[in-house]
């Protein structure tokens, strides 16, 4: 992209109902590291600082800020607190509890952190009632602010949704951050939170892991080939998932169909991280519909499903969403402007799926009424749909 991009100057699109539930609750705010929490949460201090100097932000991996945290100590006359990766103490639950009911009258916080917070809660109730959990996704074509272009498309495509590699378009700026990310999450994040001995099959799992999305995977293969039980191969993935780094979606089935059951597909939450085109566009699919369904769950309490359709003569369909498990579409993904799949036409008829989508990278964008598919560019697909 050319010019200045119209994201640096732009509150991401949960800052206005975060800024809401702090009036009534504390916020925790979770999603991948470098995802853009700190900015947003900044964003949301008074006086605005460009910066982590605010005086109201609290890093727990500041080491100088851990003392006055411990003695129940908050910076004075501050109307708002952030407090960054607190989960990374084992006493945080009680810790958040103690300054949330002793100072809630005055001082409103927001707790944030790069792993499932509402994960590293469990073992106690003591917040249950207190907090609204928000997730923050990469950036998404409609959060441009601007009606979107192919070239628009093509950065995010190319480098992913995090700020720093979108914004720099820079082959070189990608790689440096991909390398520096991965690491601090495998040996910094999972080292801090989780008790894993073997390190480096973890980080040969990740390397291994993008080859396998757009395929059901087989967690019996990659216990093969990391040479280890088939519970270490699954703990270890569901870590992955703790941490932001992957998401995997199940199967959708139906009673007149012989859906699939088990299976599940996984998907990068940077999907530049995928290397093959096919797989990385249907990645960037799937983290947009995941962020379409947290983003509804989040802000208006909906049960949201992200789920894929295949049979088991391996007909098959992308994508399903569901509401309150109600199907309201599905999505099916090519990068060329090709043919509806026939597939949608055998599942039309049998599923209560009201409407099918195929999206892709091209112009053309029609209905065959012959297999009930509406095929159309994928960014007219997320802003007919108003995707987040």
């Amino acid at each position: 992209m050319s010019g200045q991009s119209p994201f640096r100057n732009q509150t991401r699109y949960l800052s206005s109902h975060i800024e809401s539930d702090l009036g009534n609750k504390m916020v925790f705010l979770g999603g991948p590291r470098q995802v853009g929490k700190t900015t947003l949460a900044l964003g949301l201090l008074r006086p605005l600082h460009s910066d982590e100097s605010h005086p109201a932000y609290l890093n727990w991996d500041d080491i100088q800020a851990r003392a006055p945290l411990l003695r129940g100590e908050l910076p004075a006359g501050q109307a708002r607190v952030v407090l960054d990766e607190i989960h990374k103490f084992k006493g945080w639950r009680n810790l958040v509890k103690g300054f949330y009911d002793k100072n809630k009258s005055g001082v409103s916080f927001l707790v944030t952190g790069s792993a499932r917070l509402d994960y590293y809660r469990k073992g106690g109730d003591s917040l249950q009632g207190r907090y609204h959990y928000y997730r923050l996704h990469p950036f998404s074509i409609n959060e441009l602010g601007r009606r979107a272009t192919p070239s628009d498309l093509e950065t995010l495509l190319r480098f992913g949704g995090f700020p720093e590699p979108f914004l720099a378009d820079s082959e070189k700026t990608w790689r440096r951050w991909q390398r520096t990310r991965i690491e601090r999450v495998v040996y910094q994040d999972l080292r801090d939170l989780e008790n894993v001995k073997e390190i480096s099959l973890v980080e040969l799992l990740v390397e291994h892991l993008p080859a396998c999305v757009g395929s059901p995977i087989s967690v019996k293969s990659l216990s093969n080939l990391l040479q280890v039980s088939h519970a270490s191969a699954e703990r270890w993935i569901q870590i992955l998932e703790r941490l932001y780094m992957c998401f995997r979606i199940p199967p959708f089935g139906s009673p007149k169909i012989r859906a699939v059951r088990k299976e599940q597909k996984l998907y990068f939450w940077d999907w530049s991280q995928v290397d093959k085109p096919g797989a990385r566009f249907e990645n960037m699919v799937a983290a947009q519909l995941l962020k379409y369904c947290h983003f509804l769950e989040d802000t208006e309490g909906y049960r949201m499903e992200l789920r894929y359709l295949r049979d088991t003569d391996k007909r098959e369909l992308d994508f399903v969403v569901l509401r309150e498990k109600a199907p309201l579409f599905a999505v099916e993904c090519k990068t060329g402007e090709r043919s509806p799949a026939p597939a949608a036409a055998y599942f039309r008829a049998r599923t209560p799926i009201p409407q099918f989508y195929q999206v892709h990278l091209g112009k053309k964008d029609y209905g065959d009424p012959d297999k009930g598919v509406r095929v159309l560019p994928f960014i007219r697909f997320c802003e007919e749909l108003r995707l987040p």
